[in-house]
């Protein structure tokens, strides 16, 4: 069991359970999925592209990722339905808390000018979204094997009832929010 799933099941929840007041302990909030996207907007142009990406984010996750196909014709982006339009990755049980310990110890830090992440970015259900703008801070990218630098959304799904308990459950977990 990771290190990170184990202070949940160890101190975490009691933690929460004390705080919020919960009657049941399926009450308290918990990490469901991480879902790791990164959209690749010259695909259309550039088949390597969509490659790459799926690539990379193999390597930053250790899942096998899904390519993403648009769901419908723009034509001022030059895209079709069904075109391959980006990739992402669900990951849950320990590869989530595994994923979720890297992210917060080694590649956060490794961001420039980090100061903590907002805590404007949740959606109202408990789900928390973090952008990164390059993939390059994850340690296993080799960086002279890059060709283009793109981003990243992260999106922590949990089963908290409103932003309050998943800022809560997520800042026990150890994620650096602002002050």
């Amino acid at each position: 069991m990771n290190r990170l799933q184990e202070k949940y099941n160890n101190e975490i929840k009691k933690s929460l359970m004390e705080k919020n007041k919960y009657k049941n302990v399926m009450e308290i909030p918990k990490l469901d999925k991480i879902v790791v996207n990164m959209g690749v907007g010259d695909a259309a142009f550039n088949s390597k592209a969509i490659e790459n990406a799926v690539n990379d984010l193999e390597i930053i996750t250790g899942q096998k990722a899904v390519i993403t196909k648009a769901k419908k014709s723009i034509a001022a982006f030059k895209v079709r339905e069904g075109m391959p339009i980006g990739c992402k990755v669900t990951l849950r049980g320990e590869n989530m808390y595994n994923f979720m310990d890297k992210l917060i110890n080694i590649v956060l830090p490794r961001v420039r000018d980090f100061r903590g992440i907002s805590n404007k970015a949740f959606d109202g259900r408990g789900n928390y979204t973090l952008g990164l703008k390059e993939q390059i801070v994850f340690t296993e990218i080799d960086f002279d094997k890059v060709l283009k630098i793109r981003g990243m959304d992260i999106v922590f799904v949990t089963t908290a009832k409103s932003n309050d308990e998943a800022y809560d459950l997520l800042k026990e977990l150890g994620m650096p929010f602002r002050k």
